[in-house]
């Protein structure tokens, strides 16, 4: 990856619905040059997918929290996570190091549809116990980080 394809990245995490002619102007590229990049980041699965951003509020999930899982001595972490695949409420799943082997980013409607979660999440096979954060507020969230993309170009492809 040299330093036209990071920037190509980097325009797409600030707008991934700019055209190739807007990527091409910013990046001294005719837009052909950067549909064909784009082609090979996404072959290479360095570019997974693209998706919209909504408000959740807006959508009805108007409570957000953080969920640490601590598993029991015996569970198995993959069978954990598997478990966590399948709750619709679950929108992330992280393994960390600590005393929890896993945090979670929960969103439902209300607080009683979380309660309602955190059962289902306690009753996972594996799993001894929880520790739930309530978020407040969310001051900003899914903000491309382009520091590296936006480096200057080290010489290293890959």
């Amino acid at each position: 990856m040299d330093r036209l394809d990071r920037q190509i990245i980097a325009a797409l995490r600030d707008n991934g619905r700019a055209t190739y002619a807007d990527i091409g102007r910013t990046v001294g590229l005719s837009p052909s040059s950067v549909h064909e990049r784009v082609g090979k980041l996404e072959a290479a699965g360095v570019i997974t997918g693209y998706h919209a951003t909504v408000d959740p509020r807006s959508v009805g999930l108007g409570v957000t929290a953080l969920v640490g899982i601590q598993p029991t001595d015996t569970a198995s972490n993959d069978e954990i996570a598997d478990e966590l695949v399948g709750l619709a409420e679950v929108e992330s799943c992280y393994a960390v190091a600590g005393d929890e082997a896993f945090v979670v980013k929960v969103r439902v409607d209300t607080v009683d549809e979380l309660e309602h979660t955190l059962g289902r999440l306690r009753r996972i096979d594996g799993v001894a116990r929880t520790r739930t954060t309530v978020v407040l507020s969310t001051r900003f969230e899914g903000r491309p980080n382009n520091r590296l993309l936006d480096a200057e170009d080290d010489g290293v492809t890959s």
